[in-house]
């Protein structure tokens, strides 16, 4: 089975300074749609309150993965894996401070917890940060360039 993916493409200007990010999140296949949606939601909520990011500002790939394109350790720091496991992988510019990612990395687990409802356990996520001028939204401009 190949992966599937399927994108939340929004966008609305912001503030060059809280430049949105653009989120990927994998996943072993077989979860319904309401389950895929409300990982998207969940996981917007948690940006918008740690990193100010504009509620309609969201960039997101979900892909699912078959058991054997879905590898992963499920005792990594004593910490105890299922099949469950969520895979979060946000590039954003690099304008956060270490409060905002720490903030950023419990809300989401919270957010999760609560829908789809995840166990904390079975979620990692992973920040790459970038310079701004790294992003082009469009146009083949790069919007946030100085």
């Amino acid at each position: 089975m190949t992966a599937r993916a399927y994108a939340v493409c929004i966008f609305s200007p912001t503030s060059k300074e809280n430049v949105m990010p653009f989120t990927r999140i994998a996943l072993r296949a077989g979860k319904p749609v309401d389950y895929r949606k409300a990982l998207t939601d969940s996981i917007q909520r948690a940006l918008v309150a740690t990193f100010n990011v504009p509620k309609d500002d969201i960039f997101m790939l979900i892909t699912e993965h078959d058991a054997g394109n879905f590898v992963y350790d499920s005792q990594y720091l004593n910490i105890q894996r299922t099949d469950d496991l969520v895979m979060i992988q946000i590039t954003v510019s690099n304008t956060r401070t270490l409060e905002q990612k720490k903030a950023l990395y419990e809300r989401m687990v919270d957010e999760l917890h609560e829908s789809p409802g995840l166990r904390r356990e079975d979620v990692l996520i992973n920040l790459v940060e970038v310079q701004k001028e790294n992003w082009s939204f469009g146009n083949g401009i790069a919007q946030y360039a100085v």
